[in-house]
């Protein structure tokens, strides 16, 4: 497929080599406004915004992938293989489930366990574990340190569902599941498919378990140590 295409007006050149990627637009123009020197907004289409500018001197660009698999393997396949995208570092929210996680605490996802089946495209003789790209996972874990957040690493969980009747959070949870979203798998699986890296960053925005949760404008706003904590491992 040539560009732009039915997702992102972009040209080619319009987007940097690294990409920041919230689910949220409205994130991704918050990141723009407030972190971005030179910002230039190169996509628009269906309210998924992206933009390109600096950031302490190095050029990167931040989009939207919006909520769910389907939606995030759309522009991340876009990005990776039609825009010469080589780093994609989701930042996004997630629901904590292991005990020892609380609310606000920054998630860095090695792994992403999914109830999914999107690995059936690729017609795998067995079950694709979907991992971070290493580079990424170590810079973003020394960068943490350097910054002495309190951070944790491990499995997470990429649920197709928000609202599930299935009531299966507490068995992911017994097998150390730190925290579950709905992106991470669709976004490794693809980096993994085009050869290309991919880092998902989450801080805890609610808790399943207790009920206890941020408002919809915090986690538009105030998730600012994940977004530092990306921008940082820009290279």
């Amino acid at each position: 497929m040539s560009v732009p295409t039915p997702h992102n007006r972009a040209k080619m050149g319009e987007i940097a080599t690294t990409v920041i990627m919230p689910g949220d637009p409205l994130r991704a123009k918050f990141i723009a406004e407030n972190y971005l020197d030179d910002a230039k907004c190169f996509n628009d289409v269906r309210g998924m915004l992206g933009y390109t500018g600096y950031y302490k001197g190095i050029r990167v660009s931040t989009m939207g992938h919006g909520m769910g698999m389907p939606s995030v393997g759309i522009y991340t396949y876009e990005l990776y293989n039609f825009y010469g995208v080589e780093n994609i570092i989701r930042v996004g929210s997630a629901g904590g489930i292991r005990d020892d996680v609380r609310i606000r605490d920054i998630v860095i996802a090695m792994g992403a366990c999914t109830n999914s089946n999107y690995a059936h495209q690729y017609d795998l003789p067995g079950i694709f574990a979907p991992t971070a790209s290493y580079s990424l996972l170590e810079r973003a874990v020394n960068m943490a340190r350097e910054k002495n957040l309190n951070i944790k690493v491990g499995n997470i969980f990429t649920s197709d569902t928000f609202y599930d009747d299935s009531e299966s959070l507490g068995k992911w949870k017994n097998m150390g599941v730190l925290a579950v979203e709905m992106e991470a798998a669709a976004l490794y699986m693809n980096a993994a498919r085009a050869g290309k890296n991919a880092l998902c960053i989450c801080t805890i925005s609610d808790l399943p378990f207790t009920g206890e949760a941020c408002t919809s404008e915090e986690r538009q706003t105030t998730f600012t140590q994940m977004i530092e904590l990306a921008l940082d491992i820009v290279e």
